[in-house]
C-alpha cells in the first residue's frame, strides 16, 4: 500500500482549487466537443420534418468541424426526440440539458414550443438559437436574454407578400390556417395589411394540426373570392393540396399565396397541385455567394440533395454559434451570449446582424413561385424577387426587454 504525505494532499487538493477556479487555466472537459441539443418531433404531422432537421444540423456541424470547429474543439450534435407538444418540448430539452451536457439548443421547435422552452433558458443556464419559429411574441412582449432566432417572423413574412398583394390587384381574400399560436398571429397580420390595401379577408378558417378530411373546409373556400392565402404545415398542408386538386379549389382564384405551404421539401409530394402557387422563400441553393456555394456543394456529397430553405437556416445558426464562440474565447453561456447579441458575421446568407435589441437576425427574404422544371416531370420554384432585411424587418419593439 502507498501512503501520501499530509503536505502531498495539501499540494494535490490545492492545484485542484486552483485549476477549477483561475481563470485560463485548461480544464480536461474544455478539450472535449461542443455540444449541441437538437429537438425533433417524432410523432403527429411535424414527425415528417423530424429527419430533415436533424440531417441539416449534422450537415451544418460537418462542415464546420472540417473547417476546424471552435476554439480547437469539434461541434456534436445530441438529438432529443419527444411527442410534439409545448410539455414534452420542455421535458426533452431539460433532458439534453441535465443530463446530455447540452448547453446550446435549436432545432424543431414550433412558435408554441418556443414560447414554452424559452422562459426556462435562464434558469437551465442554456442558450437557444431558433432555427423554425415565427411568432411575432418572440421578438417583442415574450422576448428572452437566452433565447435568440434565425427564422422570419409574421410580421417580416407579411411584409415579403405585401408586394404581391398589390401586383395582383386582389380585393377580396379567403384564409386557411392552422388552428394554433402561429396560424392566428400571421392570419391577424396578412389581415390587417390586406385592410391597408383597402381589401378585405371575407372568410378566415382554422383547421386543427392533424387534419386528414378538408373537405368541408374546401367546400367553404369555393365561395367567390379574388385571391387565397395558404398557411398549412407539413403533412397538413400535403393533405390539403392533393384534396383541393379533385375539386379544382386554386382554379377558382386569380392568386394563391403560400406561408409554410408549397415548400421545397413538400413539391415532391404535392407534385402538380401547388403549380402557380407563390411562397415566401428565404432561401434558395442558387443565391450568390462563395460561401453559399460552398455550404451548397458540401451538402449535396453529403445528404445527395441540393440544401433547401430549413438547411440553410439551420446553417446559419450554427455558423452565429460559432463565431459567437470564437469572439468570446469561452464556450460559457453568459459569454456566448453576450458575443451573440449586435453580432454581425459573414454567413452563407452574406454579412448578416444578430439584433441586439431584440435577439432577432436581421436577414434577408424572397418570394417564389412553383413552376414546371425544364424536363417538365417534376416541380421547382424560380425566385421572383429577393429583399435585404433593412427593408423588411420593424424596429426592435418596446415591449422587448432583453439587455
Amino acid at each position: 500500500m502507498t501512503f501520501l504525505s499530509r503536505r502531498t494532499i495539501v499540494q494535490a487538493a490545492s492545484a485542484a482549487w486552483l485549476a477549477s477556479h483561475l481563470p485560463g487555466v485548461a480544464f480536461a472537459q474544455d478539450t472535449g466537443p461542443i455540444k449541441v441539443g437538437v429537438l425533433i418531433i417524432d410523432s403527429g404531422p411535424f414527425a415528417t420534418y423530424a429527419s430533415l432537421v436533424e440531417d441539416s444540423a449534422r450537415a451544418a456541424v460537418d462542415l464546420l468541424n472540417s473547417e476546424g470547429g471552435a476554439l480547437g474543439r469539434k461541434f456534436e450534435v445530441v438529438v432529443q426526440a419527444h411527442a410534439g407538444t409545448p410539455a414534452s418540448a420542455i421535458a426533452a430539452a431539460s433532458k439534453l440539458v441535465q443530463q446530455g451536457g447540452v448547453s446550446f439548443l435549436t432545432g424543431q421547435t414550433p412558435t408554441s414550443h418556443s414560447l414554452a422552452i424559452a422562459p426556462k433558458l435562464a434558469e437551465w443556464n442554456a442558450l437557444m438559437i431558433d432555427v423554425y419559429s415565427q411568432g411575432d411574441d418572440l421578438m417583442t412582449k415574450a422576448c428572452q436574454p437566452n433565447f435568440f432566432r434565425v427564422t422570419t417572423p409574421d410580421v417580416v413574412y407579411t411584409a415579403m407578400l405585401r408586394e404581391f398583394v398589390k401586383k395582383s390587384g386582389a380585393k377580396t381574400w379567403n384564409m386557411i390556417s392552422p388552428d394554433y399560436a402561429v396560424g392566428h398571429t400571421f392570419t391577424a397580420k396578412f389581415t390587417d395589411m390586406v385592410k391597408e390595401q383597402g381589401g378585405t379577408v371575407q372568410q378566415t378558417l382554422f383547421a386543427p394540426q392533424g387534419t386528414t378530411d378538408f373537405g368541408s373546409y374546401i367546400s367553404q373556400l369555393a365561395k367567390p373570392a379574388d385571391a387565397l392565402m395558404v398557411t398549412l404545415y407539413m403533412s397538413d398542408g400535403n393533405s390539403f393540396a392533393k384534396q383541393q386538386k379533385q375539386f379544382g379549389l386554386f382554379d377558382k382564384y386569380k392568386t394563391v399565396l403560400g406561408n409554410g405551404f408549397a415548400t421545397e421539401f413538400q413539391l415532391s409530394a404535392q407534385g402538380d397541385s401547388v403549380l402557380g402557387v407563390l411562397n415566401g422563400l428565404s432561401y434558395h441553393n442558387t443565391m450568390p455567394g462563395e460561401r453559399n456555394a460552398v455550404f451548397v456543394k458540401a451538402y449535396e456529397a453529403r445528404n445527395k440533395r441540393k440544401p433547401i430553405y430549413t438547411d440553410a437556416d439551420m446553417m446559419v445558426a450554427m455558423e452565429l454559434l460559432r463565431a459567437a464562440i470564437v469572439k468570446a474565447k469561452s464556450t460559457e453561456v453568459p459569454a456566448v451570449r453576450a458575443a451573440l447579441a449586435g453580432l454581425k458575421t459573414p454567413t452563407i446568407y452574406g454579412e448578416v446582424e444578430m439584433r441586439a435589441a431584440d435577439h432577432t437576425l436581421i436577414r434577408q427574404h424572397g418570394v417564389a413561385e412553383v413552376v414546371k422544371t425544364p424536363d417538365g416531370k417534376a416541380t421547382t420554384f424560380v425566385m421572383r424577387s429577393i429583399v435585404p432585411g433593412t427593408q423588411l424587418f420593424p424596429p426592435p419593439s418596446p415591449e422587448c426587454k432583453v439587455q
